[in-house]
């Protein structure tokens, strides 16, 4: 069984030792050291240099997440793997239980197709600008959504601009004529087809979508799909998803249908009836929706972010094909992959008890102000006492910052913070912006050095509060 070293400071020590311990089946042997700090979160590389000698008897060591420094340097230093663990002591055990079920999220089998809906009205610059962006949140292939009665003067310009950025393109539109010209100038897919326009495919190129003549008609989508492959041409199939109230189900069914009578062609779904007009979050309705996509083997989901409520859509898409894939080929429920798609609550959001937190703040001996929210609420401690309320207006009278207008500012964005994270449920880590999944882009941090300090941090006047706040006492 392979031997864990798990470094630590003196305030972590214990409660890391019984989350090791509580983890049945053991997955490997391990051993704790202390290496004389008091907070894990400013432990450095240079510092585990200086205090850990060589050699470790360890198959590898794991530090805290928030550890800074160059790690493959310091695995180099001891000839065995040195490795960041989770942020949180306590999300240990599911660390390891992903690491052991061998969660490959880089793979996935469905494409998203991301609709531009207004394409005829953006000039040829801004559709290649919102082309990139659409890729950078996951797009596969970039759609030019054709609007009715709006000419489109520029599609075959807009076509050549997007393919020699490196796009796949497609171009979406109910007129033969559009489709027609998308094709010829080099337009990857074409949607979409009804039985009535198949004659289209046999002017250009592009890989036609086939539609039915009306969403209920499966006889004419049937037939059609039955043309392509008795003709041995490459096609995708759609059935046609409706909104809800008003026949998702049955459209459901229809998928269903469409694959069991044609187990092996590519099919398409759009999505956008569903996320678009459904003012729900578009987080949780795309999990359920790829999910039903991974059983029926979809190629390609249409998707648009036009609503403000969806202009997250097409990220969300595409955690959510990688992790449905993901839980299809290992025959696993959704859970335990990712925390992307759970925007506003957080699966396990308070980690340490009221009990847990007092047993912290007791051992802390400098004035510097910790913040921590269990279900309780918010409890903010320093060496002057423990303050806990779910109102932050009632804890701040506590704090004696009056004269301190730069803490005072720090303080109230933090609380603030931990007043949302109580509220919603979701995990508060101090000095961190609250984890907003992918409904929010993250801010990469470099983690071979600690993060310079905040404006307010920098202009504090009073020199008993004028220290970094450390890092969460309770961290690994």
């Amino acid at each position: 069984m392979e031997h864990i070293v798990f470094l630590t400071g003196r305030l972590a020590q214990r409660n890391l030792e019984k989350v090791l311990a509580a983890i049945d089946p053991p997955l490997f042997t391990w051993e704790v050291r202390e290496i004389g700090l008091q907070v894990a979160g400013l432990m450095t590389a240079d510092m585990i240099r200086r205090r850990v000698e060589a050699p470790i008897a360890a198959d590898r060591v794991m530090v805290p997440g928030r550890c800074r420094g160059d790690l493959d340097a310091l695995s180099a230093h001891y000839g065995l793997p040195v490795e960041r663990g989770p942020d949180e002591l306590k999300d240990i055990p599911r660390h390891f239980n992903r690491a052991a079920r061998g969660v490959d999220l880089s793979r996935y089998e469905t494409r998203i197709f991301a609709e531009i809906v207004d394409a005829s009205t953006l000039s040829v610059a801004q559709i290649v600008e919102r082309g990139g962006y659409l890729r950078s949140q996951g797009a596969d292939v970039i759609d030019l959504g054709c609007l009715p009665a709006t000419p489109f003067e520029h599609l075959e310009a807009a076509v050549a601009a997007l393919k020699a950025e490196g796009h796949r393109v497609s171009v979406d539109s109910l007129e033969p004529d559009e489709l027609l010209r998308g094709g010829r100038a080099g337009a990857d897919y074409l949607l979409s087809l009804t039985p009535d326009t198949l004659w289209i495919a046999d002017e250009v190129a592009a890989t036609p979508v086939l539609i039915p003549r009306e969403p209920a008609d499966e006889a004419s989508l049937h037939q059609a799909v039955e043309r392509f492959l008795a003709d041995g041409r490459p096609f995708l199939a759609d059935s046609i998803l409706d909104p809800i109230p008003f026949g998702l189900l049955g459209s459901l069914c229809r998928y269903q249908r469409l694959r069991e009578r044609f187990p092996e062609i590519d099919i398409m779904m759009g999505v956008g009836n569903v996320t678009e007009l459904t003012e729900a979050d578009t987080s949780g309705i795309n999990a359920v929706l790829f999910g039903i996509a991974a059983e029926l083997g979809v190629a390609a989901v249409l998707t648009t972010q036009v609503s403000p409520h969806a202009r997250r859509a097409v990220r969300e898409a595409d955690v959510a094909r990688r992790v449905m894939f993901a839980a299809r080929e290992t025959q696993s429920l959704p859970k335990g992959f990712s925390d992307a798609l759970m925007t506003v609550h957080g699966r396990r959001p308070f980690p340490d008890g009221p009990d847990e937190i007092a047993q912290a703040a007791a051992a802390v001996k400098d004035p510097n102000f910790r913040v921590q929210v269990s279900g309780d609420g918010i409890h903010v401690y320093n060496r002057d006492g423990l303050f806990t309320h779910t109102d932050p207006f009632e804890l701040y009278p506590e704090l004696g910052l009056e004269a301190d207008g730069g803490h005072a500012f720090y303080m109230g964005v933090e609380l603030a913070r931990a007043e949302i994270a109580f509220q919603l449920g979701k995990r508060y880590v101090q000095d961190r912006p609250l984890d907003w999944g992918c409904a929010a882009d993250r801010v990469e941090e470099d983690l071979l050095k600690h993060r310079a300090p905040g404006t307010t941090l920098r202009r504090r006047r009073t020199p008993a509060k004028s220290e970094d706040t450390p890092p969460n006492a309770q961290d690994s």
